[in-house]
């Protein structure tokens, strides 16, 4: 009968820290949301103007290629 409730006190046990570890995150997160969200929103915007200077060089480089095979020719 003991181990039943161990067994029972050990997961009411995790059962209250798995809460208290979201209480904390939720907080957090509501305290620096909007610096989380600054953050993201710049991460993201970087890499896509990266992505999009990547396209236009590699569109004046083939563009670059086309004249030069047409001068060529």
């Amino acid at each position: 009968m003991k181990s039943k409730r161990k067994s029972g006190q050990t997961m009411v046990e995790y059962i209250i820290i798995v809460g208290v570890i979201a209480v904390v995150a939720i907080t957090v997160f509501g305290i620096f949301g909007d610096a989380i969200r600054e953050k993201v929103f710049g991460a993201t915007r970087a890499i896509s103007s990266s992505r999009e200077a990547d396209a236009r060089a590699e569109a004046d480089r083939s563009g670059a290629e086309t004249l030069r095979d047409l001068g060529g020719n």
